[in-house]
């Protein structure tokens, strides 16, 4: 059995993409229309109105999310695409600058100035712009912008967030629905926060704690003006 076979390592950056935008997708999802359905409810909305709004607000929440997303993200990959095409040209133009900034990269990193000479050279000989994106422009393609990627993710981490207030709302008592789904909401983002933590490689309780938080701070918030309004309307 080899050494690498008995100490496989598992590492996590190249899910920092997908599971960023899934994260925020279901975070947002579960947050943002759990608060719209709270807010309504506080205001004294009829379940009809209430169940309305939910739906509503998770195909806008979607459809913005991925909108939002894959502009973001393409922003970031029309910059990386620039980056590559301009040293694409450098590589062609003047081969042997490109060489000598290489091997500097790597004298920097500690290497001797021979090692380093000669380490360039191979990288060059092997994959030049490879090399260049890695080492001088940090590009790599475990970690290269994917819009679409993340876009979808985002869309359908947010649609299966959202469907826990909704389903709640269409299933609590017309009289219980700001509570029960204030209580979905927040074991619902324990559950979210946990496994999001748990995916990145961190503390999954500090996860959970974190994102309730900030769960239950905004469905206070749309309580309070929805009680608000409700008042001030009747």
């Amino acid at each position: 059995m080899s050494r690498h076979s008995r100490h496989p390592e598992l590492h996590r950056a190249d899910r920092v993409g997908w599971l960023r935008a899934a994260v925020l997708g279901a975070n947002d999802g579960i947050v943002s229309v759990a608060g719209l359905v709270v807010g309504v409810a506080a205001s004294g909305a009829s379940a009809s109105t209430i169940l309305a709004t939910g739906v509503a607000g998770t195909v806008a929440g979607a459809m913005s999310m991925a909108a939002g997303e894959y502009v973001s993200v393409q922003t970031q990959a029309d910059t990386e695409n620039a980056d590559l095409a301009m040293e694409k040209r450098e590589l062609h133009e003047d081969p042997h600058s490109e060489l000598d900034e290489l091997t500097a990269i790597y004298r920097h990193r500690g290497l001797e100035p021979a090692l380093a000479r000669q380490v360039a050279e191979q990288l060059t000989v092997h994959d030049a712009l490879g090399a260049h994106a890695r080492d001088e422009l940090g590009i790599t393609e475990e970690l290269r912008a994917r819009p679409l990627q993340a876009a979808l993710a985002s869309a359908a981490a947010f649609t299966c967030g959202a469907a826990l207030p909704v389903l709640t709302a269409l299933l609590a008592p017309a009289d219980k629905v700001a509570m029960m789904t204030t209580a979905s909401t927040l074991l619902g983002l324990c559950l979210t926060g946990a496994m999001a933590a748990r995916a990145g490689g961190a503390s999954p309780a500090r996860g959970a704690i974190r994102v309730m938080f900030w769960g239950a701070l905004a469905m206070a918030a749309a309580a309070g003006v929805g009680r608000l309004l409700g008042a001030h309307v009747s």
